[in-house]
């Protein structure tokens, strides 16, 4: 049995379900595509800023001579989720957030695949990452052969679709890589006509500003158009995974990615309650817990105000008293766009006594947008 034999037998003995291997070389095939994005503001900004440290694994680790792409299934089909209660106003929760933070879970994994090499082989020298190094961890799992890209930029695998967490281990080892997946994307452009935002667009592009993913991450403003178009969504978006057809009967995914009722349909009036230490106890070991208590009530006040009941305009009424500029913000776009004439005499109200110039001028905009 061979070195890559040997670490496909010890990936699959742990639960990796999916791994590949890449030399450890410059991805220049990386570069004129990820200048295009720059050019065009089309970048998240999450991303590492050096692209010669996006494109060349040497600069993360210089002794690396190949790179061990895992991925980890995790599509949980909602026919089995019991849920005893149904609040009039949730939101939504992206897949990737439902269960146990999936960068716990693949670090687990990846450490506890290098130990068991490190039983056989000796010390080992390796650096692992699930979304925060610096390299482009689909183009990893691309050029490793563990599926290939959709128009939606997700890597579709044969077994799992899209529905799949990916990690990588820079190590010194050198082990015989793969070919890449030939491009099997269906093409019907389901993803990007379903696209709320018009975030995906043909030829593969993708503006990741106008992602609703990004949106409900993001700290900067987010525009009254897009807010309008997130709905109810308060972390992630799986609506370009939903349609397509790759994503059909695909094999379901750990049962650590199995939401608690709190991840799976989030009680709204709920969430805009919550304590900073409420926040940590019921979020703080899921993804959507890095971004912290204020984004998600924010994102909370976004979906209350696309719901077009003018009864939630008393819960939203009472955050324009927020010790936070940016939720009384966010509050006062809410009770105009639920309703103009009775939101305009709440606001008309309010800045009787708002202090914050950036607030006074943000309601003096929603006059002008929406009156």
């Amino acid at each position: 049995m061979n070195l890559k034999e040997k670490t496909i037998k010890y990936a699959k003995s742990i639960g990796i379900d999916l791994i590949g291997f890449v030399k450890s070389e410059v991805f220049e095939d990386l570069r004129e595509r990820i200048n295009s994005r720059k050019e065009k503001d089309y970048l998240s900004g999450f991303e590492e800023k050096d692209i010669e440290k996006r494109i060349d694994p040497q600069l993360t680790m210089k002794d690396a001579k190949t790179i061990i792409v895992v991925g980890v299934p995790y599509y949980i089909h909602e026919n089995n989720i019991n849920h005893d209660t149904n609040p009039e106003f949730y939101g939504k929760i992206s897949r990737s957030s439902w269960g146990k933070d999936y960068h716990v879970v693949l670090k687990e994994k990846m450490k506890k695949l290098m130990e068991l090499m490190q039983e056989e082989l000796g010390k080992i020298k390796y650096r692992f990452f699930v979304d925060t190094g610096p390299l482009v961890d689909r183009h990893l799992a691309y050029k490793a052969g563990i599926g290939w890209y959709g128009k939606n930029n997700c890597i579709i695998t044969e077994n799992y679709g899209s529905w799949v967490f990916i990690g990588y281990i820079l190590c010194d080892l050198e082990i015989e890589t793969e070919n890449h997946e030939e491009n099997r994307c269906a093409k019907c452009n389901k993803c990007i006509d379903a696209c709320p935002t018009g975030a995906l667009m043909d030829n593969y592009e993708y503006n990741a500003k106008r992602c609703i993913s990004f949106l409900t991450q993001t700290k900067e403003d987010i525009s009254y158009q897009l807010r309008e178009k997130m709905g109810n969504s308060l972390y992630g978006c799986d609506v370009c995974q939903l349609v397509c057809p790759h994503n059909v009967n695909v094999e379901g995914g750990y049962d650590e990615f199995f939401p608690e009722e709190h991840n799976y349909r989030p009680n709204l009036l709920e969430l805009l309650q919550l304590s900073n230490k409420q926040f940590k106890k019921k979020y703080g070991d899921i993804a959507l817990g890095w971004r912290g208590n204020k984004v998600l009530k924010r994102n909370t006040i976004i979906a209350l105000g696309n719901s077009g009941d003018i009864k939630v305009l008393d819960h939203i009424k009472k955050y324009l008293e927020d010790s936070s500029p940016m939720i009384r913000k966010y509050a006062a776009w809410a009770a105009i766009r639920l309703d103009k004439v009775r939101g305009k005499k709440l606001l008309e109200e309010h800045l009787k006594k708002e202090k914050d110039p950036q607030v006074i001028s943000e309601i003096k905009k929603l006059y002008k947008y929406y009156l």
